[in-house]
C-alpha cells in the first residue's frame, strides 16, 4: 500500500491524466488544492512513484502519465462507481420505460445509450434464445420447397430460421407439425430440448425434427451489439491502435469471450492486457453482468482508453445493466 501522500499525488495525476490526455508536471499536482506540499516534494514523490511502477515518464522533459499499474491501483483503492446525476438517471429510466418491441432492436438501442452516456465504445452481449422460455412455434411455407420456423419467446424476442421441406408437404402436413413442434416446446428452453416425442405420421416427424434442429442452432448464438465504436477511434492518436481495436471490435467471437471472461473472474475493470486481448492492449473494459430471475443472462460493458473516467464508467454502467435486467425480466 501506498502513504497517504503518494497516493494523494498518484490520484491527482490520474484525474488530470483522465481530463487532459496531457502528461502531468510537478508544478501542477504541488498547486492542486489537497496537495500541501512544495513542486520539489511533489516532483520527489512521482519519481518514487514512477520506481515502483505507477507512473511513467514519456519523454525525459515531460510530465509522467500513469501506468495500467497506477490505474489498477486506483481503481481498487481511491475510487468507488459515482452516482449520475439527476438528469442522466432520469434518462435512463425514461429509455426503458418506452423499450418495447423485439428484443434485439432494444439491446442494439441499449449500446448506443449507454456509448452516449460514457464517450466510450459500449458492448451489450444479450440471452441466448437457448436461456430463454419458449411462448409458441409455427411453421410458415415459404414456397414449395422451403419453410420458416418462427419461434416467440416469453420475453417477447421473435426469431426465424428456415428449413427444407418436400413438394408434397402440404398446408395440413405443416400446420399439424407446426402445432405438434409448438406443444412439445412451449414453456420449455431451447437449451434443455433435446427431441420432440414422435408421432404416427412420417412427414409430420420429420418437419418437425428439421424446425427443432434449425431451432436449436439459432438458440446457440449469442446477441451481440456494439454501440459508439466512432468514440474509439476518437480516443487514440495513433492509427494503428486504432485500426487494431476497431478490427478487434468487429469480431463478434472475440469480444463475447472478453466480456464473458471479465464477469466469469468476477470483475468489473480489466485494464490493459489484464483482459489477455493484445489488440485492446491500449483500452480498458468496464463490465456488468445481467441478472434476470437470479440468473445470469447477459452483460453490458463499455470499451475505451485506459485513462477513461472509472467513477462514471462503473456508475452508468451499473445502472444500466439494473435497468436491463428489470426490462428483460418484465418482458
Amino acid at each position: 500500500m501506498l502513504d497517504d501522500r503518494k497516493t494523494a499525488i498518484l490520484s491527482a495525476v490520474i484525474q488530470e491524466y483522465i481530463a487532459t490526455a496531457q502528461p502531468v508536471g510537478s508544478t501542477h499536482i504541488a498547486a492542486a488544492r489537497n496537495i500541501q506540499v512544495s513542486s520539489a516534494t511533489v516532483r520527489s514523490e512521482m519519481s518514487h512513484l514512477e520506481s515502483e511502477g505507477f507512473l511513467v515518464q514519456p519523454h525525459t522533459s515531460a510530465g509522467r502519465v500513469p501506468t495500467d499499474k497506477g490505474y489498477r491501483y486506483y481503481v481498487d483503492h481511491l475510487t468507488t462507481p459515482g452516482r449520475l446525476d439527476k438528469a442522466t438517471t432520469r434518462q435512463v429510466g425514461d429509455f426503458f420505460s418506452a423499450a418495447h418491441g423485439r428484443l434485439e432492436e432494444m439491446l442494439h438501442q441499449t449500446s448506443n445509450l449507454l456509448a452516449e452516456l460514457t464517450n466510450n465504445a459500449a458492448v451489450v452481449v444479450g440471452p441466448k434464445a437457448e436461456a430463454i422460455p419458449i411462448r409458441r412455434v409455427q411453421i410458415v411455407s415459404l414456397s414449395s420447397t422451403m419453410a420458416t420456423v418462427v419461434a416467440v419467446f416469453a420475453n417477447g424476442t421473435v426469431e426465424n430460421v428456415s428449413i427444407e421441406i418436400d413438394e408434397l408437404d402440404d398446408d395440413v402436413c405443416l400446420a399439424t407439425a407446426s402445432a405438434h413442434l409448438s406443444a412439445g416446446l412451449s414453456g420449455s428452453v431451447l437449451g434443455a430440448v433435446t427431441q420432440v416425442s414422435p408421432t404416427s405420421d412420417a412427414s409430420v416427424d420429420r418437419l418437425t425434427q428439421a424446425g427443432l434442429q434449425g431451432l436449436l442452432q439459432l438458440g446457440a448464438g449469442d446477441q451481440v451489439f456494439t454501440g459508439g465504436v466512432s468514440a474509439v477511434a476518437d480516443a487514440f492518436d495513433a492509427v494503428e491502435v486504432v485500426r487494431s481495436v476497431l478490427h478487434t471490435l468487429e469480431q463478434q467471437f472475440v469480444v463475447v469471450s472478453l466480456v464473458s471472461d471479465i464477469v466469469g473472474r468476477g470483475m468489473s475493470v480489466a485494464i490493459g492486457l489484464e483482459h489477455g486481448v493484445e489488440p485492446l492492449s491500449a483500452c480498458s473494459v468496464v463490465v456488468a453482468p445481467v441478472v434476470v430471475d437470479g440468473e445470469h443472462l447477459g452483460s453490458v460493458g463499455v470499451l475505451g482508453p485506459t485513462r477513461m473516467n472509472y467513477p462514471q464508467a462503473l456508475a452508468t454502467v451499473e445502472v444500466v445493466s439494473e435497468q436491463l435486467g428489470h426490462r428483460i425480466e418484465e418482458g
